[in-house]
């Protein structure tokens, strides 16, 4: 899946970014091997790609920012992935999360409510290879036509999990999510146990960009 832009330099700036995840406590090996094949650089505009694979957050227009890799391999390893699991991402922004999802053999269904963002990404996405199901909509809707969800992930703060989201969810099923309203949130993990029954556990500080209602037109 990797573009033929990317170089031996791009891939061995890769390796040394998966060990740097290593340190900070990233273990499994399946998420480390999926951003070892996705070519970050590409998602980036020309002024970052001297740091694209530095474990820092860049913007990527429209007011929203790339993550950084160690909060991607975090939350991609908090899902607790397996192959073909049907996972609905709230917030596609340039996509390398998208990426690393469909690199693990995820398949992937992605919301972005910024449309100029939505349209460069799936175009980008799709000239590296990478097949996922794209919507322009709004992320505390969710996907109810396409539900329910084997794993869903918020790549957005949100002041609460959105019940339209915790209904998407299969029984069996986790969501990753961002909780909070100020500078920095709280990571959740929330796994549904039955149709009424969820199961709640916070897991560290975090900043991300705030999770909006409705589409930007």
């Amino acid at each position: 899946m990797i573009d033929r832009i990317d170089t031996f330099l791009h891939k061995g700036k890769r390796k040394k970014l998966v060990d740097l995840l290593r340190q900070k406590g990233c273990t499994d090996e399946q998420v480390l091997a999926a951003i070892n094949e996705v070519p970050r650089h590409t998602f980036l505009d020309s002024a970052f790609l001297n740091f694209a694979y530095d474990d820092e957050a860049f913007p990527i227009g429209e007011g929203q920012t790339i993550s950084h890799p160690s909060t991607v391999a975090f939350q991609t390893q908090l899902l607790a992935l397996k192959k073909n699991d049907k996972v609905l991402e709230i917030g596609t922004g340039c996509g390398y999360q998208t990426a690393v999802l469909l690199e693990m053999g995820a398949k992937v269904f992605t919301i972005e409510r910024q449309q100029k963002l939505y349209e460069k990404t799936k175009l980008h996405l799709s000239s590296l290879g990478y097949n996922a199901r794209f919507f322009y909509g709004d992320g505390y809707e969710g996907l109810p036509h396409y539900a329910p969800f084997n794993k869903i992930i918020v790549t957005a703060a949100a002041p609460y999990p959105p019940d339209a989201l915790l209904k998407q969810m299969a029984i069996g099923g986790t969501m990753v999510i961002p909780i909070g309203k100020g500078a920095e949130q709280i990571m959740n993990i929330i796994q549904k146990k039955s149709e009424t029954l969820f199961e709640r556990s916070e897991l560290g500080k975090y900043k991300f960009v705030p999770m909006l209602k409705d589409k930007s037109r």
